[in-house]
């Protein structure tokens, strides 16, 4: 509908990352992804069952656990000059929120196998 072929291969990655993570997390057999296209940015938003803890310390163990399985996310995301990250869901029911967004722009660049435009870093090479 967009035509955002262009942005196939971080968008399918990110998509990939995002449910491995929820379905690690989630209590529930069910989860929610959502992809929306506005203004030049593909967002990809996940929510999971997984409810935020209150006590300190394993708030901050779940939040590094969290952390590490979304790294290659967060790869993709600098890569394409993106942005990433996670937090408490503000929906009915609770769980945790995590998103991705990937400009377009930086997505088909990352697509393509070129530089990162802003950082001129190499980015990851498909296999």
């Amino acid at each position: 509908m967009h035509g955002l072929s262009d942005m196939l291969d971080p968008a399918l990655q990110a998509v990939g990352e995002l449910t491995a993570t929820a379905c690690q997390f989630t209590d529930s057999p069910n989860y929610y992804l959502s992809l929306r296209y506005r203004a030049g940015t593909l967002r990809l938003i996940a929510y999971d069952s997984h409810p935020r803890h209150t006590q300190p310390h394993f708030s901050t163990a779940c939040d590094t656990r969290r952390h590490a399985c979304l790294r290659l996310l967060a790869r993709i995301c600098r890569a394409c000059d993106g942005s990433w990250g996670f937090g408490d869901s503000h929906e009915p029911g609770g769980g945790t929120r995590m998103w991705a967004s990937l400009p377009r722009e930086g997505a088909t660049a990352y697509g393509a196998g070129a530089e990162s435009p802003s950082n001129g870093g190499p980015v990851i090479r498909r296999a």
